[in-house]
């Protein structure tokens, strides 16, 4: 496989992320915040362990060993807990201070993934994920520096955190599997990564929104779109983590903020600024630092 793969790979990926997104907002309206998030979960589910099956001969056996469960756990509950962080943040009328800081995550995945894996970061990678940020704090619409304080600061820093620690996660787990083919590896790590958050997410709403679960349940047309939809998005995203940097993954990834505003601009034929056009220009010039950076 060429070594360049993970880039078509991860564009899939955002493009993928950017129609489940979609496609789960249509269900806000019927369902509660915590609900709709679950929805990704509990849908994707059946999907994962298809792909798995049909991907992996041995799937269970690829993953004997306690470094793969440790990585694949850590991501899995750094993930619910980012969604929780990052819904929290929200509260308030704070959404694009919490989304922007939420966006940390390229940065912190570097850094962890540094620090647990020993990735590498070199010059035109970080200046590509310092561009990339200015590019979406600037698409993120007029932030006031006084609003970064107190409980939004540290929660939407603590969503970052936790979505770069998933990130670095999900990729420790599928280097750790007996497969070197990273297909195989991000299948299987997938499916156990989703069932672990089927059942944790499922237990935190049985408690705490006992109605929800029947509400999502009932919704299951739309749901299984969105499972659908999520899981295809997730595959991608984690086989092109098991190829390089959950860091450059995760910050080309960002493109999705492009494909967010194309579709206003020309489906929804909504007016695009002098703003929008710098911060595209700025996330578009971040990527490109990071598709040329020697891996």
């Amino acid at each position: 496989m060429s070594p360049e793969a993970w880039i078509p790979i991860t564009l899939a990926a955002a493009f993928l992320q950017n129609i489940r997104s979609y496609l789960q907002r249509r269900l806000t309206g019927v369902l509660t915040v915590h609900g709709a998030a679950y929805v990704r979960f509990l849908y994707a589910l059946p999907f994962a362990w298809l792909y798995a099956l049909l991907v992996v001969d041995e799937p269970l056996a690829a993953v004997s060993n306690v470094d793969f469960w440790a990585y694949c756990g850590v991501g899995a509950l750094s993930q619910i807990a980012a969604t929780a962080c990052l819904l929290a943040s929200f509260s308030g009328g704070q959404f694009s201070v919490g989304t922007v800081l939420s966006k940390t995550e390229a940065a912190q995945a570097a850094l962890f993934g540094a620090l647990l894996l020993g990735d590498r970061v070199n010059a035109s990678m970080a200046a590509g994920i310092g561009v990339s940020f200015a590019g979406v704090i600037i698409l993120s619409g007029r932030m006031r520096v006084d609003q970064l304080k107190g409980r939004t600061l540290f929660l939407g820093i603590a969503a970052g955190s936790m979505f770069g620690i998933a990130a670095v996660g999900f990729r420790g787990a599928a280097l750790s599997t007996s497969t070197p083919n990273s297909f195989e590896a991000a299948a299987i790590t997938l499916a156990i990564a989703v069932t672990l958050q089927t059942v944790v997410y499922g237990v935190f709403l049985a408690v705490r929104e006992p109605s929800s679960t029947a509400t999502v349940l009932h919704h299951w047309r739309a749901g299984s779109l969105v499972g659908m939809s999520g899981m295809a998005a997730s595959a991608c995203w984690f086989t092109a983590m098991a190829m390089v940097s959950a860091a450059l993954v995760r910050t080309l990834g960002q493109v999705e903020l492009l494909f967010t505003l194309a579709t206003s601009a020309w489906l929804l034929r909504e007016k695009i600024g002098i703003r929008e056009i710098l911060g595209a220009v700025l996330v578009a010039g971040g990527l490109l630092l990071v598709t040329l950076a020697p891996i």
